[in-house]
């Protein structure tokens, strides 16, 4: 069991920058695959980034490439998703998703175990 807590949302202005963290709860974390995704409003969940166990491979949906960067530090049991040069369109609830390393990376809601509550992240143009 894994529960996951995120942080750092906020209001910020086009162009600007945030960090997400996400704080898991277990011993078994650092055997977790991580993702990202967000909800924007009206719409359904999408995929924004994901992270393998180790750290060492790392995938992005394209609207964010270049932009975000996913991170772990597994001794502190967290992930993190670096953001700039922020968008309107970014604006959204910000989901931390955790999932078992089977298979490669993987970028559907369904393919994930556990999720956060959610973030806020809102950026004005």
């Amino acid at each position: 069991q894994v529960q996951l807590v995120e942080s750092g949302g906020g209001l910020v202005q086009a162009g600007g920058s945030l960090r997400l963290s996400c704080a898991a709860s277990g011993r078994t974390f650092s055997t977790y695959a991580m993702g990202w995704f967000r909800q924007a409003p009206g719409k359904e969940r999408e995929f924004v980034a994901t992270i393998t166990w180790s750290g060492s491979s790392t995938l992005y949906a394209d609207s964010v490439k270049g932009r975000f960067t996913i991170s772990r530090d597994n001794a502190k049991n967290t992930v993190y998703l670096q953001m700039i040069s922020l968008k309107p369109e970014d604006t959204g609830v910000y989901y931390c998703a955790a999932r078992r390393p089977v298979g490669g990376h993987k970028v559907g809601n369904e393919d994930y175990d556990y999720w956060g509550q959610g973030t806020q992240v809102t950026v004005s143009s």
